[in-house]
């Protein structure tokens, strides 16, 4: 099974604040007029923290153990995969029908929550973590759709943030229901070719009150992989440092959903 384990910076990435030429060659994106995802994620997340509160009512120990204390970090970064993208990699669609699947149309799924140094190297895996309970991987799966994956990051990222299972993943879900897609990449049909830079305007232009500068891309192989967010502590959005990088080729490939 291909598991979603990039590294922090893809090989066309660079760990530096670096804007990238647009590309006058591009192709202009279709625009389809479609419900935005700002409705929908508002009125599920109202209902998830419900569900999730429910789960608090279980025994402390299935849903309230801690992480190490926390290593240093400055802020969060929101990692956003590109489906299609990871779906092209050869085994992943066998090993991940969910995302995969023909005619799901699966665009952006939660990455991670990674804790994040503004200089220097940032925390990965603070220590020995127990599985995260059920219950709380039932209420991220919307975003995530692997329990793998959500086990994967919570060992690699989340036992960093000294907090717990319940909270990281609470945090997750409050970081993604704030971001609003662009319509340029949910309506597109073709595969395209677009700047980094461009992608990066189309989101902050769609999220107003983030800083322009919070948003950065990734890619790799000359592809669109994925789009990073900075969110503060408290989950309030903010510019990124260099040290969260950027895809420093001068135009990527996007893949439409399938």
């Amino acid at each position: 099974m291909i598991k979603r384990i990039y590294p922090r910076y893809s090989e066309n990435s660079i760990a530096t604040v670096k804007k990238t030429p647009k590309n006058t060659e591009n192709k202009t994106l279709k625009k389809k007029p479609k419900q935005t995802l700002g409705t929908s994620y508002a009125a599920w997340f109202a209902l998830a923290w419900f569900a999730i509160a429910l789960a608090s009512a279980l025994p402390a120990q299935t849903h309230r153990s801690r992480s190490e204390a926390p290593a240093p970090f400055d802020y969060y970064v929101l990692s956003l995969s590109w489906a299609p993208d990871f779906c092209a990699q050869p085994g992943a669609a066998a090993g991940n029908p969910k995302e995969c699947a023909p005619g799901g149309r699966v665009g952006f799924i939660v990455h991670g929550l990674w804790p994040e140094a503004a200089v220097g190297r940032s925390p990965e895996s603070c220590g020995a973590v127990k599985p995260v309970p059920k219950p709380v991987v039932d209420f991220v799966l919307r975003d995530m759709l692997s329990p793998s994956l959500i086990q994967h990051e919570w060992a690699a990222h989340g036992s960093c943030t000294g907090l717990n299972p319940f909270d990281y993943f609470s945090s997750i879900a409050q970081a993604r229901a704030a971001v609003q897609i662009p319509v340029q990449i949910t309506s597109i049909e073709d595969q395209i070719r677009v700047s980094p830079a461009q992608i990066e305007t189309q989101f902050a232009a769609a999220n107003p009150s983030f800083p322009k500068t919070a948003f950065r891309t990734s890619c790799a192989r000359g592809a669109f992989q994925e789009m990073r967010i900075c969110f503060d502590k408290n989950l309030k959005p903010q510019a990124c440092t260099a040290s969260v990088g950027e895809c420093a080729v001068p135009a990527v490939i996007v893949r439409p959903p399938a």
